[in-house]
């Protein structure tokens, strides 16, 4: 089964890269200092789109209580991002660091621009932790627990959950 990263959360990594490109184009001290982050933060995308938002997908069949076989799929991600995770989340702080040092350097070359977009991004990486990466993980135990407990024949959430 594909899973794929709900659309606003896929445009909005857009509009972030978009900005990340806007803030290396304005050159000097700023434009270095976002460079620095963009090689931080390359890696790091790549892991989310890989196996960290994919399973966000299956929010909305979830929470109608819908859970099929098929979706057994998604604990390969599911199960990577947990292992993943105390990685990933250090990336974050190490990026963040970057978002500060580009903060700095933007207020000081007038760019409030850049000041507000690093502030976006770490605004954008404390949501990752705090919500999306719980919520892929709480789908993979959904899954897991749901597919586990189903009588045959059911693999209805909402079935097994009424227990």
């Amino acid at each position: 089964m594909n899973y794929e990263i709900p659309p606003p959360l896929r445009q909005e990594h857009d509009e972030l890269h978009a900005q990340l490109r806007n803030a290396i184009q304005a050159g000097g001290e700023v434009g270095e200092a976002a460079k620095t982050v963009a090689k931080l933060m390359h890696p790091h995308f790549i892991k989310e789109d890989e196996f960290a938002l994919p399973p966000l997908g299956l929010l909305q069949p979830l929470a109608r209580g819908t859970v099929t076989a098929e979706m057994a799929s998604v604990l390969k991600l599911t199960d990577r991002l947990a292992a993943e995770l105390p990685a990933m989340l250090a990336e974050h702080k190490t990026i963040v660091g970057a978002l500060e040092r580009l903060a700095d350097a933007a207020r000081r070359g007038g760019r409030g621009d850049v000041v507000e977009f690093a502030r976006k991004l770490m605004l954008h990486a404390q949501t990752e932790e705090q919500v999306m990466y719980p919520a892929a993980l709480l789908v993979g135990s959904i899954v897991r627990q749901s597919l586990a407990e189903a009588p045959p024949g059911r693999s209805s959430f909402a079935s097994t959950s009424r227990r």
